[in-house]
This record gives structure tokens, C-alpha cells and sequence, in this order.
């Protein structure tokens, strides 16, 4: 089966996903179906896994394909990812999986699938109300949070919410990796070691990789 076919069967089960993702109403919907992520301040992209697995559970082993530690979010036929990304911000590079893990996905079955929804987000405002609510609603601020207050880092604004544009389905193969970056390769957990690179695509130099999208 190509990788055409299996991206146009996925997307098919996707069609009706929601458009709008407001904030609020999607982790409380992943707390209330008792989904682990729910805590998490990038939400957008954990909501986008929850709805993937709600939608193409019936079609696709989830999750997928598991290598060392490293897991992909599901399997059909080859490998996938999902990821969701913002599109109306300055960058086009993507943060997808560890790259050995998809170099070993792509020697064993030919390709890795990346499924991304791509849209536009909103940003908490300056009083930071969201971010407030959703620390409320965790029982308080996450030892990260602490951590960052105590370094005095900047805080970034949270995204409160999604319009979904277009979900992407990219072909990841040999020939992609020779063009694309990497994420964190020189980059040092706080016990030392080093942490696992992962691959970086520029959306932007991808063309050849996009071989089908449904547009919402």
C-alpha cells in the first residue's frame, strides 16, 4: 500500500475533528477522560494525540512502533508521529521524534509518517488569566514552573487557543533526513548527560514530503 493510499484512509477518519480548540474545553475534555497529558502548558499538541487516538484508534495500532525508549504515536503500515504546529508565528521548523528512533523507522519499514495539524493560536493576554486557571486547576504551579521562577527566566504567554487550518501528512524518508536539522544534539540534561538529538524539519523545504492534506 502507498503511502498516499494510507495518508488518504487516516485522513478520512480525521475530517470531522473539531475546527476550534479553545483552551479550556480541551484539557478539561482530556482530564475528564482521565488522558495523563492534560497537565501539560503545550497543550495544543497533546490535544491533537488525544483526538487522534479518539479518531484513528479503529484504523491504527496506538500507540506505534517502540525503539530503546523512544515510542511513535501509532502504527499503519509504517510508523507515525502526530504533531501540531502554529502557523502564524516566525517560525517553520517542526520538532518531530528522536532521530535514531527514526532512522531505525526508516530502515525498517522504508518511510516514517508525520501527521501535523497546522493552524493559527491565540495567546493568553497580559494578565496571563489562562495560564492562572490552568496552574488553579493543577493544584498549583509544576516544579518546572518553580524552577523557572527561581532561575528568573522569562515566562513565554500560553496559547489559548487553536484554529485548525490544515492537517499535513509528511513522508519522512533517508533522502528527507539528509535535509533537515536537529533539535537539542548538543544540549545537556541537569544530571549531565546528554540529551537524545531529534529531528528538525523546516516546513518551508519540505514540498517533496507533502503528499496529502485535507484543509478545514
Amino acid at each position: 500500500m502507498t503511502f498516499l493510499k494510507i495518508a488518504k484512509g487516516i485522513g478520512n477518519e480525521l475530517k470531522d475533528i473539531p475546527k476550534v480548540w479553545d483552551g479550556r474545553a480541551s484539557i478539561l475534555e482530556m482530564k475528564e477522560n482521565g488522558y495523563p497529558q492534560w497537565k501539560q502548558m503545550e497543550w495544543i499538541g497533546f490535544y491533537f494525540q488525544f483526538l487522534c487516538e479518539k479518531y484513528l484508534s479503529k484504523i491504527m495500532v496506538i500507540p506505534g512502533t517502540k525503539y530503546g525508549r523512544v515510542q511513535f504515536d501509532a502504527f499503519k503500515e509504517i510508523p507515525w508521529d502526530f504533531k501540531a504546529h502554529a502557523s502564524n508565528t516566525s517560525s517553520h521548523q517542526v520538532i518531530v521524534n528522536d532521530s535514531e528512533a527514526i532512522a531505525h523507522g526508516i530502515q525498517d519499514y522504508g518511510a516514517v509518517g508525520l501527521i501535523l495539524a497546522i493552524g493559527n493560536v491565540q495567546y493568553n493576554d497580559e494578565n496571563r488569566t489562562f495560564q492562572k486557571w490552568h496552574e488553579e486547576l493543577k493544584g498549583g504551579k509544576s516544579k518546572y514552573e518553580l524552577e523557572r521562577i527561581n532561575r528568573g527566566a522569562w515566562s513565554r504567554l500560553r496559547k489559548v487557543s487553536f484554529d485548525l487550518q490544515q492537517v499535513s501528512f509528511i513522508k519522512i524518508t533517508e533522502e528527507t533526513l539528509l535535509k533537515t536539522g536537529s533539535f537539542q544534539k548538543d544540549f545537556r540534561n541537569a544530571d549531565g548527560s546528554k540529551r537524545r538529538a531529534k529531528v528538525l524539519l523546516n516546513l518551508e523545504k519540505i514540498d517533496a514530503e507533502l503528499e496529502y492534506f485535507i484543509d478545514f
